[in-house]
């Protein structure tokens, strides 16, 4: 019988820390938060769970070689089990999204599923794979602006939920830079990395930290610089030891440190408290990383 704690350490249950912050600084920038936004953040956590199942049973021939403890090739959860887990929760994001978003919300998470689907069946392994991630994350915190700003006027305007997505597009790019960084850091996971992988992605969490920013603001400059700090130390640790070890190390970094980052979005589109409460995901996920890798 499968377990609780398997099925958890499956979708990488704590990782999902991660998730709601694309949603909220979306909404954020967008003008759209309201009380649409937290099922729209509990649809995006559902998507990323059901993409964590079906990366590890896309993943099951070659984690038997390589992640042998992993929960598939371990004998702990079937394989057909990943998959029906895999495609449960992508059915029930996707309607959660509809119920909260309506036909606005539903065109963006359908074409999120599709990227995380075809991210785990046909991108992972090819050049494309750490720009399809990206766009994934990018996608997840359009979700959160599709509902459009509260209080939009029609007229020769374009229609609210297209001003919104127009709004967050900075952000969802932000975010995407940053997802870029840590997928080419996975890819290195297993066999360890060149030295000039560490410098790009560092140079690149450089700039998503810098454009985080916006005005001249304290709380979104305090979370934008704990993000860069942590995620750019981790990776400055691998540029000095490329082994499997520190990559990994650094992919968690990047991975539990991005409510930081998420934080830093929302606070800086005039949502400062949130912002911190966004930003408080960051520790929590640190020490949950612990008992269930979040890689």
């Amino acid at each position: 019988m499968t377990r609780l704690a398997d099925l958890a350490e499956l979708v990488r249950a704590p990782a999902a820390l991660s998730v709601p912050g694309d949603v909220l600084s979306g909404a954020a920038a967008a003008g759209a938060l309201g009380r649409r936004t937290p099922a729209l953040a509990g649809a995006s956590v559902l998507l990323y769970w059901a993409g964590m199942a079906a990366n590890d049973w896309a993943d099951r021939r070659l984690d038997a070689v390589e992640r042998p403890e992993r929960p598939i090739p371990s004998g702990r959860i079937r394989p057909a089990t990943a998959l029906g887990v895999a495609a449960g929760l992508t059915a029930a994001g996707l309607a959660v999204a509809g119920a909260a978003g309506g036909r606005r919300a539903a065109a963006v998470a359908v074409p999120l599923a599709a990227t995380i689907w075809g991210y785990d069946l046909l991108a992972k392994n090819t050049a494309a794979g750490p720009a399809v991630m990206a766009a994934c994350r990018g996608l997840d915190v359009l979700l959160g602006a599709s509902v459009g700003p509260a209080g939009g006027r029609g007229g020769r305007e374009a229609p609210p939920a297209a001003r919104g997505l127009v709004r967050a597009l900075p952000a969802a790019l932000t975010v995407a830079a940053h997802t870029w960084t840590v997928t080419a850091l996975s890819r290195r996971e297993v066999s360890g990395a060149d030295r000039r992988l560490p410098r790009a992605t560092l140079a690149g969490t450089a700039l998503v930290a810098a454009t985080a920013l916006g005005r001249p603001d304290p709380v979104p400059v305090a979370l934008a610089a704990g993000y860069a700090g942590r995620y750019g130390a981790a990776q400055a640790r691998v540029l000095a030891d490329p082994s499997p070890a520190r990559v990994r190390a650094a992919v968690g970094a990047g991975i539990t440190g991005l409510p930081a980052l998420q934080g830093a979005l929302t606070a800086r589109a005039g949502a400062r408290l949130l912002g911190l409460a966004v930003a408080a995901a960051a520790p929590l996920g640190h020490r949950l990383a612990r008992l269930i890798s979040p890689t």
